[in-house]
């Protein structure tokens, strides 16, 4: 039982994590290709349009860093489970680790910009900030399938079970 609260804990916070980060996705090619530098300026570092993705983002990720990790533990004695659940808490860890060396610099930029004449970096800033997102992203993509196959994966103590009462049918 707690290694089925401990793989629905980790997903249901690998979902709430990715679902952000795949809104960043699906929000980037107008924004990369079809908005103006200053309605791109406006919208992401005047006017809050994400203040709430750091505020609940960052504790989710952590979260979901620290829910995989103890649901790894729970699984070390059952292989092939134990590893895609490893693989999960890396991936997610790991689109941490990215949004702190791909997006945070980005961030630290973007938080100098005044209103007025667009920066001479912007098309710069914009690119990293935008393919940083994605990044993480994929990352979280991986992250959440490695977890969902480790508790797809058949228990070995089930495949035991299986295996006695196939053998004598």
């Amino acid at each position: 039982m707690v290694v089925y609260l401990a793989g629905l804990l980790s997903l249901l916070l690998g979902a709430l994590s990715l679902g952000p980060s795949f809104a960043h996705v699906l929000e980037a090619p107008p924004r990369l290709f079809v908005w103006s530098p200053e309605l791109w300026r406006e919208a992401t570092v005047f006017n809050g349009q994400f203040a709430l993705f750091a505020k609940v983002g960052g504790p989710l990720d952590v979260a979901t860093i620290l829910a995989t990790c103890f649901l790894s533990y729970l699984l070390s004695n059952d292989r092939p489970a134990f590893w895609f659940a490893l693989a999960g808490w890396g991936f997610f860890a790991a689109g941490l680790a990215a949004w702190f060396t791909l997006v945070a610099p980005a961030n630290a930029v973007l938080a100098t910009w005044q209103p007025g004449p667009i920066p001479v970096d912007f098309e710069a800033v914009r690119l990293r900030w935008e393919t940083g997102h994605m990044a993480v992203a994929a990352l979280k993509v991986l992250g959440f399938g490695s977890i969902s196959v480790a508790l797809l994966a058949p228990r070995a103590g089930q495949r035991l079970e299986r295996d006695e009462k196939t053998r004598f049918c």
